[in-house]
């Protein structure tokens, strides 16, 4: 007899439900929610027939794994969903528990997508580390309170940096300042420090991962970014297309159509927030980009304030982001040498190696040397994308072909096609009295 289990999961403890086909209550239990109370549970009252339906929470993960080894199927549902399907009136553990069982009966609970186990370990990582940078941020905000309360200004932009932290620790204070002064200052520094722990291990995992370096050749998309982004899409093949997946991350507009009257407003904000933030944040540089994702942000920016421009380009990022992760492919208007430098800083933060700079043995060296004019080389998107060891560009579909006349970067896409050498900057002060 296939039966089903209805667990309605809390904090502390868990209400469970259990029904027969026809859909009638066998057995309500409710126990504390720790691993050997629900073994406990499972090995009494549970068979290999039995399905299990729960929704997603905290340690939801958890709990699947411990009861897959005694069940047939462990469902885990969204309770955003189940809650617009089922809502009741009257509310309780158990009427939770029941309805969530009945539902999985009838095979109409929304399920989420189960993550893998690098997945999930990604993302308890970059969960991690988004609550330290917070943590950092409050320690950061006291700080100043500290000196603004006091009336002082720092002498210098950043009061973080080297000089900043100096003049801190200098500072002269009244005894109650000097000792929030230090105690914030030794908290900042902890922080620092499990930070930059959390750094290594998530460098280590991008420098495996071809899919980070894949991302990266976005403008805009550091290791960060991309692992953050990756632990919140996880699998790409469970979106049907590339606007599912920017829905899933609530970077579209909510709607409200009713007859003839159709109401497009903010963004719905669903899913993953500091996935969201990260490709806001990402989203902010690229009003520069001489590429077309500057010139659609710029085209935009002009028609709409410049926070809508930014929310949009941060959708589009999702949906061309999607779309080389499915093509495996990277990005096609990239900057070679900003690029180059991205992947070049992953290679020697997880593995110290860098590479020979100058002329190669048997290389003809350059029109300018001798001269006094410094140039330095720009290699072609395919040469850099060769060198880091990822696939090949593929040719443009006519569609782009439109768009690239459309937003006028020919010139540019021209550009980073070919190599060539631009002069290199000067590093030398100009002589006392010399005209600049």
């Amino acid at each position: 007899m296939i039966r089903v289990v209805g667990l309605d999961v809390h904090k502390r403890v868990i209400e469970a439900v259990i029904l027969d086909p026809e859909g009638q209550v066998l057995r309500r239990s409710r126990f504390a929610c720790t691993r050997e109370d629900l073994e406990h549970f499972a090995r009494k009252f549970l068979t290999k027939e039995d399905r299990v339906a729960l929704e997603a929470t905290t340690n939801t993960w958890a709990i699947v794994g411990v009861l897959k080894p005694f069940v047939a199927e462990v469902v885990v549902s969204n309770p955003l969903r189940t809650r617009a399907i089922a809502e009741a009136k009257v509310k309780t553990d158990k009427v939770d528990a029941l309805v969530l069982a009945q539902l999985l009966r009838v095979d109409y609970l929304p399920r989420v997508w189960e993550p893998d186990d690098a997945t999930r370990d990604l993302r308890r990582i970059t969960s991690r580390r988004a609550g330290l940078v917070s943590d950092r941020t409050t320690v950061k905000n006291r700080l100043h309170a500290v000196l603004h309360q006091r009336m002082m200004e720092p002498p210098v932009a950043d009061l973080f940096g080297t000089k900043g932290l100096s003049w801190l620790r200098g500072l002269a204070l009244d005894p109650e300042g000097r000792s929030a002064v230090e105690s914030e200052l030794r908290l900042l520094e902890g922080v620092q420090q499990e930070i930059g722990l959390l750094d290594t291990v998530l460098v280590k995992k991008a420098w495996v991962d071809p899919r980070v370096k894949l991302l990266m050749t976005l403008p805009g998309v550091d290791v960060g970014v991309a692992q953050t982004v990756l632990a919140a899409l996880g699998d790409v093949g469970r979106f049907r297309d590339a606007d599912h997946a920017a829905s899933y991350l609530g970077l579209v507009p909510s709607t409200k159509q009713s007859a003839d009257h159709c109401y497009h407003g903010p963004i719905t904000k669903q899913g993953n927030g500091h996935a969201r933030w990260m490709l806001i944040q990402a989203a902010q540089h690229l009003a520069a980009h001489p590429g077309p994702l500057g010139g659609f942000f710029r085209k935009l920016s002009k028609k709409k304030n410049r926070n809508i421009a930014v929310v949009a380009t941060a959708r589009k990022l999702v949906v061309i982001a999607w779309l080389m992760l499915k093509k495996n492919e990277p990005y096609r208007y990239a900057q070679p040498k900003a690029t180059e430098a991205k992947l070049s800083r992953l290679r020697v933060r997880a593995t110290g190696k860098r590479n020979r700079g100058g002329v190669s043995k048997g290389e003809t060296r350059t029109a300018t040397h001798g001269t006094g004019q410094g140039t330095r080389a720009v290699p072609s998107l395919s040469q850099v994308l060769a060198k880091e060891g990822l696939p090949p560009l593929q040719l443009l579909a006519p569609g782009e072909h439109k768009m690239i006349r459309e937003q006028a970067v020919g010139p540019y896409v021209e550009k980073i096609h070919t190599p060539h050498r631009v002069p290199r900057a000067s590093t030398k002060k100009p002589a006392e009295g010399a005209v600049p």
